[in-house]
């Protein structure tokens, strides 16, 4: 039985949400790819960041009436078969994150990780939204939510320039755009189960348990070919990954139901540009584009989430 919705958030609190979303999401690339470099191991590195989070949520469903509610409705819509296979599979989406956070951003900087994600979570974002795909049914591509993801996608292009092509493997810059698409399939499969559980900690916790599952036997095979890192680093910020991936999921999994998957994505992604340029400023990778390219793609993003967040973007009839 899906559960009642909930009252509507202000459109404002909704995009601040997102925003927050996108700011946090930005830290974790940063802390997950910082790991994946000290271990010299990504796969590691990524099945430590979601492993932590499963042991945090697996302690709050446990403890929380919410969760422990929650879980007793995923388990019957599971035996009742009321909530299909696919709606448990938006961990594998968190996982290939965390895993190409590990693997690619030391080396290519959280700004152009993120603009990779962008081109990804803007074209999946309108064709779900289109599609009626997320919890809140068919939401109309207008003219300005059209103008939104097109500017995403020139601030990607932008982050393209100087060179950026021939200082990294292609599959550094192809995995995030994977990823992107992946992560608003993602927000709009939690919110759907959200809606199935009653609560964002029981959907957040699927996620958790999938993507560590798929992590640590992809870890385990890596480390069996490659051998096991020759020692973990020390400093407790490197471990925060996990705990950042639960909150962000968990307020995406809330939020989508408010904004539509395009508007949560591109809010995330003003969040997550801005934090990104603040890191790379003072902590650059070694092919990051530069802090002018960065500002310019920063401000040719955020003009497409106020545009597309503009009060006349989420009315009207869909596009036929």
């Amino acid at each position: 039985m899906t559960s009642p919705a909930p009252a509507r958030l202000p459109a404002g609190v909704a995009l601040t949400g997102a925003v927050i979303v996108g700011v946090l999401t930005a830290l974790q690339a940063r802390i997950n790819g910082q790991l994946g470099l000290r271990l010299g191991d990504g796969f590691v590195a990524a099945a430590i960041s979601f492993g932590s989070g499963l042991v945090l949520l697996i302690v709050l469903s446990a403890i929380l009436p919410a969760g422990r509610r929650g879980f007793g409705r995923l388990r019957a819509g599971i035996r009742d078969r009321t909530i299909p296979w696919w709606m448990l599979a938006g961990g594998v989406a968190g996982a290939f994150t965390v895993a190409t956070q590990g693997l690619a951003v030391a080396v290519i900087g959280v700004s152009l990780f993120t603009v990779g994600v962008v081109a990804g979570q803007t074209i999946s974002g309108l064709v779900l939204d289109r599609a009626g795909y997320g919890p809140a049914g068919v939401v109309a591509i207008t003219v300005p939510r059209l103008i939104g993801g097109l500017l995403a996608l020139i601030a990607v292009g932008v982050s393209l320039q100087g060179g950026v092509l021939e200082q990294v493997p292609w599959w550094m810059l192809v995995m995030p755009v994977i990823a992107g698409v992946g992560i608003a399939w993602q927000q709009a499969t939690n919110g759907r189960l959200r809606q199935r559980v009653g609560t964002p900690l029981t959907a957040t916790l699927v996620n958790f348990i999938g993507g560590t599952t798929m992590l640590v036997i992809a870890a385990a095979v890596h480390v069996a070919l490659v051998g096991a890192p020759a020692a973990f680093p020390v400093e407790p910020w490197l471990y925060l990954g996990g705990v950042i991936g639960v909150t962000y999921i968990f307020m995406s999994a809330a939020l989508v139901v408010h904004t539509g998957v395009l508007l949560l994505g591109l809010g995330t992604v003003a969040g997550q540009l801005v934090t990104a340029f603040a890191l790379d400023a003072v902590w650059p990778a070694a092919a990051a584009p530069g802090w002018t390219t960065e500002l310019l793609m920063v401000v040719i993003a955020g003009a497409g989430v106020v545009i597309a967040a503009a009060p006349g973007a989420r009315r009207g009839r869909p596009a036929r």
